[in-house]
């Protein structure tokens, strides 16, 4: 059973957490995150900490306890000092370019893809086979870094694709010919 519900997310100095009914508001240097957490698990605001409590032991309760928890010290972390993902495009012909607020993938289809960027995001193409996306929240970074690995994920054959930076692919044997 995990207990990091329990834990005490540290607020540093100049990051504020408010709490207007069910909405939790993290202001800091890099920026400002708004979430709705659930009224059920009870949130003491103090002096530089946040401390969780829940009413009872049942399972809902138990797994919003430690959710909330999580989601409150990933506000902190990310107006403090932000979140980035780093990708990889691996494969011949394979490229990728910024322009303005859109994102142009080459990789491998008829025609290039388009993917719009979100405003609250940060992307850079330091080359042309690396993209790296940073922001404040770290559910919008995880997200748009999925979309565009999902535009083509790696095969297990010659592991062309688009991957994260650390991430390992099995390559799979091929048929055999007799």
């Amino acid at each position: 059973m995990s207990r990091i519900g329990y834990k005490t997310v540290n607020v540093p100095a100049g990051v504020e957490v408010k709490r207007d009914g069910d909405q939790v508001t993290v202001k800091g240097p890099k920026g400002e995150l708004t979430r709705t957490f659930s009224s059920v698990i009870s949130m003491k605001i103090s002096d530089g900490a946040v401390d969780f409590d829940r009413p009872d032991n049942n399972n809902k309760t138990r797994a919003l306890h430690g959710t909330q928890r999580a989601n409150l010290n990933n506000m902190v972390e990310g107006v403090v000092s932000g979140f980035a993902k780093t990708l990889k495009l691996v494969g011949v012909g394979y490229r990728v370019q910024a322009k303005g607020k859109t994102l142009i993938l080459s990789v491998g289809y008829s025609n290039p893809v388009e993917m719009a960027i979100p405003e609250t995001l940060e992307v850079k193409v330091p080359d042309n086979t690396t993209i790296n996306i940073s922001g404040i929240s770290k559910q919008e970074v995880g997200d748009f870094a999925a979309e565009v690995r999902a535009v083509r994920s790696p095969e297990p054959y010659k592991g062309k694709g688009i991957r994260y930076e650390n991430e390992y692919v099995r390559i799979r044997e091929g048929k055999t010919g007799k």
